[in-house]
């Protein structure tokens, strides 16, 4: 199965970032790099992580809780040693890639020396919301539309959702299911961004990431609910390229 796409090999990068998706989440991030700025283009190499259910991965069997899943994706990420390398979740990639980077470092495995995370709350917190990934289909479809991901046109479609809804269940059950353990904080950068009408994270739960880490932290809000990144898509671009940015400076000042 081929988990990681790179949409644009940059054999010049200094930094490669992998991005991990929301639940239900595609190929979402491949034209990000286009949108970045010149300087952080040429120094970045974009890795989308796709995982099974969804495109060419659409018959690999789907994952219903993270450990199994983080088993497979520890190696797929140690394959990539030549680069120091950057996480990016939104949501339930918040949630495997916070996750992730715990595993590698439980192999002595390099981690990120970056975790961007978008729109999940901090993951000792307990969650308050009912798990969905069990509700019957007419519920679990509002419950879609409430957190606004899945465009209407796809909710109303039947034969789009009898596909959809097996990889979303399965994605929602990876996050209902998911139990924190306590472990040192991570030894990597953080930077958090979210929504300010996010109905499902509040500024407190994303302020609340500042305890995984013993580097750096920075939260920042955007204008939007839970998919700010794609309603305030140049904005949040712009401002997670200047993340990036300082990534770098960081990197060749410690180089």
């Amino acid at each position: 199965m081929n988990w990681v796409r790179c949409s644009r090999p940059n054999p010049r990068a200094r930094l490669r970032l992998f991005c991990f998706p929301y639940a239900g989440g595609m190929s979402a991030y491949g034209t990000w790099i286009d949108q970045f700025p010149l300087e952080v283009r040429r120094e970045i190499e974009l890795c989308s992580i796709h995982l099974p259910g969804r495109d060419s991965n659409q018959s690999e069997p789907l994952f219903y809780e993270l450990s199994p899943l983080l088993e497979v994706l520890a190696p797929v990420i140690a394959s990539y040693p030549d680069l120091p390398c950057a996480f990016f979740g939104h949501s339930m990639g918040a949630l495997i890639s916070f996750e992730l980077a715990r595993q590698l470092r439980r192999r002595r495995i390099p981690g990120p020396v970056h975790l961007t995370v978008c729109s999940y709350r901090a993951p000792h917190l307990k969650d308050p919301h009912a798990a969905i990934h069990e509700m019957p289909d007419a519920e679990f479809r509002a419950k879609l539309r409430e957190f606004g991901g899945t465009p209407e046109a796809v909710l109303r479609d039947a034969e789009l959702m009898e596909l959809l809804t097996p990889v979303l269940r399965a994605d929602f059950a990876i996050c209902g299911s998911y139990s924190y353990a306590v472990e040192p904080p991570l030894d990597c950068s953080i930077t958090v961004f979210g929504g300010n009408d996010d109905a499902k994270v509040s500024r407190d739960e994303l302020s609340a990431w500042r305890a995984q880490t013993a580097k750096s932290f920075s939260l920042r809000m955007f204008p939007g609910g839970h998919f700010f990144l794609q309603s305030a898509q140049v904005l949040f671009l712009r401002v997670l390229a200047q993340d990036l940015k300082d990534v770098l400076r960081r990197l060749a000042a410690a180089s």
